[in-house]
């Protein structure tokens, strides 16, 4: 297995194969914001900033002058719609999706080696506590416990469900940008 592997032209995207093998440096620029969504871009640069430098194969440059790739791009749809209700038609589930486009451009030749338009991710998040399901991976990341999800009020538990679901669709969006990225998909 590992033979065909190696033989078929298959590697892992966090080895960066389609990123020009002399760039070390990469500047992200901040993505464009094209939803009514204050703010959304910014916390999706985190997202993508932590993927980047997790992956140790670029270093993050401050300044688009020192380094040798710039990422670019737009967030160009960011929705939240609720898709589940109870018997008197309150919002139970919200269904959240995002969307972006993204191009990699060689600073020094000013080519752009990689881009991709309509990467996204949706999420359904549970609003109310009897939508929960405590033992669900994106529940379990968080700093709560099952006990104590009963006893929030409806609005904490939508504060904060909603915004551990988006983060996590963003964490997600940022995996396969870098993945698509740095592989060349």
């Amino acid at each position: 297995m590992l033979l065909f592997a190696s033989s078929c032209g298959y590697q892992f995207a966090a080895s960066g194969t389609n990123l020009p093998s002399d760039a070390k440096t990469i500047y992200v620029k901040k993505f464009d914001n094209q939803t009514r969504y204050t703010g959304a871009n910014d916390e999706f640069m985190r997202h993508l900033k932590n993927e980047i430098a997790m992956h140790q194969r670029l270093v993050l440059a401050d300044d688009p002058a020192r380094a040798d790739l710039q990422l670019s791009g737009a967030i160009t749809y960011f929705e939240t719609t609720p898709t589940a209700f109870n018997s008197v038609l309150e919002p139970t589930i919200y269904h959240q999706n995002m969307t972006v486009y993204a191009t990699l451009t060689d600073l020094r030749s000013k080519k752009i080696i990689w881009t991709t338009r309509g990467l996204s991710n949706v999420q359904n998040t549970p609003v109310v506590s009897q939508a929960v399901v405590p033992t669900s991976p994106t529940f379990l990341q968080q700093n709560l416990r099952s006990a104590d999800i009963g006893r929030l009020p409806d609005l904490q538990v939508a504060q904060t469900q909603t915004q551990a679901g988006r983060s996590n669709m963003m964490t997600q969006i940022a995996q396969s940008l870098y993945a698509s990225m740095a592989s060349g998909f």
